[in-house]
């Protein structure tokens, strides 16, 4: 199967995963609301607006735990399935989630071993991140700032390799499977470095597109309810005058706290249809590339003694082996 096809086969969890965040988001924004609106009678609507937002935040937690990490592992199932054996089967949704029956608890225990492999990365952002403490001031900051985002980026596309990897090796334990995932990236960096141009060429011209496009749909919907950015703009410039702050000029504008909000709004849209619709398109071919190396040599124990060296977390997981 080509990555299209695969990715084409497993576009039904992106739909499903959209709407868990579809979900989500009108939880947090609904709260919000009716947070606002309530406590505006008693004129502490931005006071209302952060608890309702607190408070929808806390709701989306078990809809992550028990929604949303269950699809997105489905989805990676058959991804892996895709990509190493070449056909997947006919109700592919079906079997995504047929195969984590029994094996839920393994896919939650996977994220805490990516904590191992995070604190590789980190240990690694630290020492790249000595160009921008030498570079120095607000450049050097943003050298700095600028590299922790990349990193945290090719993060998230190994953790979910490292996924697939776990469901590919079924035949042994998750903490080993684990420490493979990680030394097959170390091992082979240079051979999946080849993605990053993709990853981060095609997360641009999404953001261009897709956060541009809903930015001006936002704003075309708020403009609608003009009297809603007046109250919130009293209330933020209430706030910081009863702090004692000096109230910067452009937060005493509604338009544009409105085109402030947009962006956020367009920001929210893109991070969602970006993560369930565009990235798995680009993770199909990253899996392919780490899979093809992992199964083309396993890592042995020197390479996990060697990881070791640079991470004490993963030593500690290398040991429950």
């Amino acid at each position: 199967m080509t990555n299209f096809q695969v990715y084409k086969k497993t576009l039904p969890f992106s739909f499903l995963q959209f709407l868990v965040d579809m979900l989500a988001l009108a939880v947090v924004l609904g709260a919000s609301t009716i947070g606002f609106f309530i406590m505006n009678s008693a004129d502490l609507a931005l006071v209302g607006l952060l608890v309702g937002l607190i408070v929808g935040a806390l709701i989306t937690i078990p809809i992550n735990i028990f929604l949303a990490n269950r699809v997105k592992a489905a989805q990676i199932s058959m991804m892996t399935k895709g990509v190493t054996v070449g056909e997947l089967p006919e109700h592919t949704v079906k079997a995504g989630f047929d195969s984590l029956k029994g094996r839920f608890g393994r896919i939650t225990g996977f994220y805490f071993i990516t904590r191992a492999i995070k604190a590789i990365f980190n240990q690694l952002a630290r020492t790249i991140n000595k160009i921008g403490t030498a570079v120095g001031g607000d450049v050097g900051n943003g050298v700095t700032s600028a590299i922790n985002s990349a990193i945290e980026i090719v993060i998230g596309y190994l953790c979910d390799c490292c996924m697939g990897w776990i469901l590919f090796r079924e035949d042994v334990s998750m903490a080993r499977a684990g420490c493979e995932g990680a030394a097959i990236f170390f091992k082979n960096g240079k051979t999946l470095i080849r993605n990053i141009g993709r990853i981060f060429g095609i997360g641009f011209l999404s953001l261009v597109v897709i956060g541009g496009a809903f930015f001006g749909v936002f704003f075309l919907i708020f403009n609608q309810f003009p009297t809603m950015f007046v109250t919130f703009r009293d209330e933020i410039v209430k706030a910081i005058t009863s702090a004692d702050g000096t109230v910067p000029e452009f937060l005493e504008n509604p338009l544009t706290l409105m085109i402030i909000v947009a962006a956020i709004g367009g920001l929210i849209m893109f991070g969602i249809l970006h993560s369930v619709f565009i990235r798995p398109f680009i993770l199909v071919g990253v899996l392919r590339n780490f899979m093809a190396v992992g199964q083309k040599e396993l890592p042995t124990e020197a390479d996990f003694a060697e990881i070791a060296k640079k991470s004490p977390k993963f030593a500690k997981l290398h040991a429950e082996m």
